[in-house]
C-alpha cells in the first residue's frame, strides 16, 4: 500500500489553509486544484450568470476536491459576501482579464487593506501590464506567441501545437509555487502580497533551453520532429511491432554494442557530439535499420539492461495499463455529484508525513453556498436572501 492510498482529506501539508477560488477555464483551476490536493480548503466562487462548465471529465478533473458557492460579485450583497469570505481567507486566486478585478472592486489593494495577511494570486493571458495586457488569452494563443509552436512538429511542416494545454498547466503550476513562496514569506514578514503570472510568461519559461539557444547563442531553434533538438542520437524509431524512444546519453559505446552494431564505436562520423550532429541522418538510418529487426519489448529490455534509456511509445489507454503506472496509483476513484464514481488524477507528489489526497469528487456550482454562508456568520434569513430557499 502506498502513502497515497492511506492519505486522508484534511491531513495534507496545507491543512487549515483557506483558499478562495475565483477562477474559470483551466489555468486558474489547475492552481487551486493543486492547493486543494495538498489539503487546503478551497471554496470555488462561481458566477450564477455565466457558463462555468468546460464539460464532462474536463470539468470533473479541474473542480474535484473543492467546495462551491454561487455569488454574483456585481451585486452589492454578493460582493459583500465575497468580501467577508476573503477577510477570512489566506489566499484568493483569480484569472480575470486584468481590468475586471478593479471593476468589481476586489483587487489586491482593496482586499489587502481589509486582510493584510492575504496572499492574492493572479493569472492573465499576457501579464498585468503592457501593450497586450488587456487582450483575452487562451492556451493556444500563448503557445503561438511564446515560440513553442515554432519548435514543435516535423521539420518544414509549419507550426504545430502541443497535444496538451501546456501554457495553462504551466501557469497554474507556477502560480501554485508562487502562492506557497508567498505564504512562507508571510511567516517571516507577517504580511501577504500579490503574486501573478501569465500564460505567455509560463510558456516562454517552459521553452527553457530552446529559449536560451536564441538568448545566449543567437540561434533560432528549428523544428526537429521526434528528434531531440541538440542531443544525437535521441529520438523515436520504428520497431518490428511499434515504436520506441531511445536516449543513449553519453553511452554510445554501450548503445552500439547492445544494438548489435559495434562498428559505430570506431566510425569517425560519430566520434563526438558535434560529429554526430553533422551526420545525424546517417546515424539515424543505421539505428532504424537495427531497431526494425526486433519488437519494442525486446529493445526496451535489451537497451535498458545495457544502461541506455529506452521506452515504448504508448497510447493513453496503454499508459494506464502499464505496470509501473499501475504501481504508482496515479488516479483515484471519487464520488460523482450525480451518483457513482469518476476517476481523478492525483497530485504527482508524495509526502512522507502529510500525504496529499483527492478527498472529494467534483461538485455542482453552488453546492455549498448555504454551508459557507453559515460559516461566515449569516443568519437563516440572510442566507435565504443570498442563496434562495433551501432545496
Amino acid at each position: 500500500m502506498s502513502l497515497y492510498d492511506r492519505a486522508e482529506p484534511g491531513n495534507g501539508p496545507l491543512a487549515g489553509l483557506r483558499v478562495v477560488d475565483l477562477t474559470t477555464a483551466r489555468a486558474g483551476p489547475t492552481c487551486t486544484r493543486q492547493l486543494a490536493d495538498m489539503g487546503a480548503d478551497v471554496v470555488w466562487v462561481a458566477n450564477p450568470h455565466r457558463s462555468f462548465d468546460l464539460g464532462g471529465s474536463d470539468q470533473h478533473n479541474l473542480r474535484r476536491n473543492k467546495r462551491s458557492v454561487l455569488l454574483d460579485l456585481a451585486d452589492p450583497q454578493g460582493n459583500g459576501a465575497f468580501l467577508r469570505l476573503a477577510d477570512r481567507a489566506d489566499v484568493v486566486v483569480e484569472n480575470y482579464r486584468p481590468a475586471v478585478k478593479h471593476r468589481l472592486n476586489i483587487d489586491y489593494d482593496i482586499l489587502s487593506a481589509r486582510n493584510p495577511r492575504l496572499v492574492y494570486a493572479s493569472i492573465s493571458g499576457f501579464g498585468q501590464e503592457g501593450p497586450h495586457a488587456g487582450r483575452p488569452g487562451v492556451d493556444q494563443i500563448a503557445q503561438g506567441v511564446s515560440g513553442l509552436m515554432s519548435v514543435t512538429g516535423p521539420p518544414g511542416e509549419g507550426p504545430w501545437r502541443t497535444g496538451i494545454a501546456v501554457s495553462d498547466t504551466a501557469a497554474g503550476t507556477f502560480l501554485t509555487q508562487g502562492v506557497l513562496a508567498a505564504l512562507l514569506a508571510r511567516e517571516r514578514t507577517g504580511r501577504g502580497q500579490w503574486v501573478h503570472t501569465s500564460l505567455l510568461e509560463a510558456a516562454i519559461n517552459f521553452m527553457d533551453f530552446q529559449a536560451v539557444r536564441w538568448l545566449t547563442d543567437g540561434e533560432i531553434p528549428p523544428q526537429e520532429g521526434n528528434n531531440h533538438p541538440t542531443i544525437v542520437p535521441m529520438g523515436t524509431f520504428t520497431t518490428a511491432d511499434g515504436h520506441v524512444n531511445v536516449a543513449p546519453v553519453g553511452r554510445l559505446d554501450d548503445f552500439a554494442t547492445a544494438l548489435g552494431v559495434p562498428e559505430l564505436i570506431e566510425d569517425p562520423r560519430f566520434a563526438d557530439l558535434n560529429s554526430r550532429r553533422a551526420h545525424r541522418d546517417e546515424l539515424a538510418e543505421i539505428i532504424q535499420h537495427r531497431l526494425a529487426t526486433a519488437t519494442t519489448a525486446e529493445w526496451v529490455e535489451r537497451l535498458n539492461a545495457a544502461g541506455c534509456p529506452c521506452g515504448p511509445v504508448l497510447a493513453v489507454d496503454e499508459t494506464f495499463a502499464d505496470s509501473q503506472v499501475e504501481h504508482l496509483n496515479v488516479f483515484s476513484m471519487v464520488p460523482h455529484p450525480d451518483g457513482g464514481e469518476v476517476a481523478a488524477l492525483r497530485l504527482p507528489l508524495t509526502f512522507s508525513a502529510t500525504p496529499a489526497a483527492v478527498g472529494a469528487g467534483p461538485v455542482h456550482p453552488g453546492h455549498h453556498t448555504r454551508e459557507v454562508l453559515a460559516e461566515l456568520g449569516y443568519g437563516p434569513a440572510e442566507i435565504e436572501a443570498l442563496a434562495g430557499p433551501a432545496a
